[in-house]
């Protein structure tokens, strides 16, 4: 054996031995818990963030699909140059797949219009 091999596997026997310590000597609840608290990020209503898995959002009523339109129309009245979706998205703590919904809605009942393509999109209150 090399000296090179015979550095790099005392180095790699010692990192081992380390790391055995660090987690012998770590609380199992510490080992086992999943940190998504220290994840979660507050919604515009103040609470706390449903858990959601990254699959099929759940059936909307269109009482949700109203109230979340509302706020995205105050959010918008309150900036004069309009926003795009993902800085709606971004304050109001939605969810990307959320967005082309309610969007849409706010479209199609003319409380709110846009402006640009793709992207660059613009929603404004009306």
């Amino acid at each position: 054996m090399s000296k090179l091999q015979a550095q790099l596997n005392q180095l790699a026997q010692n990192f081992a031995t380390s790391l055995l310590d660090a987690v012998r000597g770590s609380p199992l609840q510490e080992l086992l818990g999943d940190g998504r608290a220290e994840r979660r990020s507050p919604r515009f209503d103040g609470s706390p963030r449903a858990n959601r898995s990254s699959g099929r959002l759940s059936r909307r009523s269109a009482e949700d699909i109203a109230k979340a339109l509302e706020k995205v129309v105050s959010l918008v009245k309150k900036h004069g140059g309009g926003l795009r979706a993902e800085q709606i998205r971004h304050a109001l703590g939605l969810q990307a797949k959320e967005m082309p919904r309610i969007l849409q809605e706010g479209l199609s009942t003319k409380k709110l219009k846009s402006k640009g393509q793709r992207r660059a999109t613009t929603y404004l209150s009306k």
